[in-house]
């Protein structure tokens, strides 16, 4: 398949019929991926007196063994510190297609190759936190487990599904932004469920406080430490939801307010905006089945004053992948 950098180029350059033509030709070969068909590299940066020194090891990158190597060197990481502190983020390149896994996990789940990839994700997570025990250091160390979108639907069985939640990745609705997210801290994070409202945004001040730095000034995030260590409500009880640096939704405790409804990558619904606004009780109505605004028109002018509040604090700017994006 063509690489991102060409894919860019033929949107610049206007070359709609070839872009559209090097994405039609994704669903083959998802079906049955193999590693010539994605001539992606494999590389390895180390930190260096003046900077980093990057390195490429292979390519094609060998991906049925991604999630294993990224493990790996996740723990190599871990036994190297030697009781220092550290950071370690795995972002595993699965369960985003094209799917691959090694062949010990190949029809290792009822669930196909996608159950087969969170089956491997899941050993290797518990991989990692037994090597926190071999340390020792597993009661004096957070971590935290947690998607960055929901479901890719156009993906079929291969690309997750949301449960209740409406529609998927790409979206503002439920099932395209809200993810499962685990914190464990042995003797710190009381083990217990929240259904308060919590961004990744505010990962890096609540680990920046928790490291005992002060989170720098003008950040999107709120500091969650309280609502780890102390079982106090969230500090976030507001949260605004883009499309690119248009506002499409915005939630404030249980209601959620669309302004703009749409699917994603060609799926239904189509873009609808809606005066002043369609709401949802998301308590009652996780599913965002029942528009329930005219019942509450209180609610909907709160959340309308509550987005003015936002806009008038909050500069907006494009997003930095999207400019490649753009001619």
């Amino acid at each position: 398949l063509p690489g991102i950098d060409e894919l860019v180029g033929y949107r610049r350059s206007g070359e709609l019929e070839k872009l559209q033509g090097a994405l039609a030709g994704r669903a083959e070969k998802y079906a049955d991926p193999r590693r010539e068909y994605w001539n992606v590299p494999l590389m390895k940066s180390e930190r260096t007196t003046g900077g980093y020194d990057d390195a490429e090891m292979e390519r094609p990158a060998e991906q049925t063994t991604l999630t294993r190597r990224y493990t790996e060197a996740a723990i190599s990481f871990i036994r190297q510190s030697e009781n220092q502190p550290f950071f370690v983020y795995v972002p595993y390149t699965m369960p985003h297609t094209p799917l691959f896994r090694s062949p010990e996990f190949e029809s290792r789940s009822l669930g196909g190759r996608y159950g087969d990839v969170i089956e491997e994700i899941d050993w290797s997570v518990g991989q990692i936190r037994s090597a926190l025990r071999d340390a020792g250091i597993a009661d004096n160390t957070l971590i935290l487990f947690t998607s960055d979108n929901g479901p890719w639907l156009t993906m079929l069985t291969e690309g997750g599904r949301a449960g209740l939640l409406r529609h998927g990745k790409g979206t503002t609705f439920e099932g395209g932004m809200r993810v499962p997210a685990v914190f464990e801290w042995p003797g710190k994070v009381m083990p217990r469920t929240v259904s308060e409202i919590g961004s990744t945004l505010d990962i890096y001040p609540t680990f920046s406080r928790l490291a005992g730095a002060d989170p720098s000034a003008g950040i999107d995030g709120v500091d969650l430490t309280s609502a780890l260590l102390n079982g106090a409500e969230s500090a976030r009880n507001e949260i605004a939801f883009y499309r690119s640096d248009t506002l499409y939704a915005y939630r404030k405790g249980p209601w959620k307010i669309h302004f703009v409804t749409e699917g994603a990558y060609g799926q239904p619904p189509e873009r609808t905006e809606h005066e002043p606004g369609a709401l949802y009780h998301l308590l009652d109505d996780p599913s965002e089945r029942f528009d329930i605004a005219e019942a509450h028109p209180d609610v909907v002018s709160d959340l309308i004053e509550a987005v003015e509040l936002h806009r008038n604090g909050t500069p907006i700017a494009p997003p930095e992948f999207d400019r490649r994006l753009s001619p």
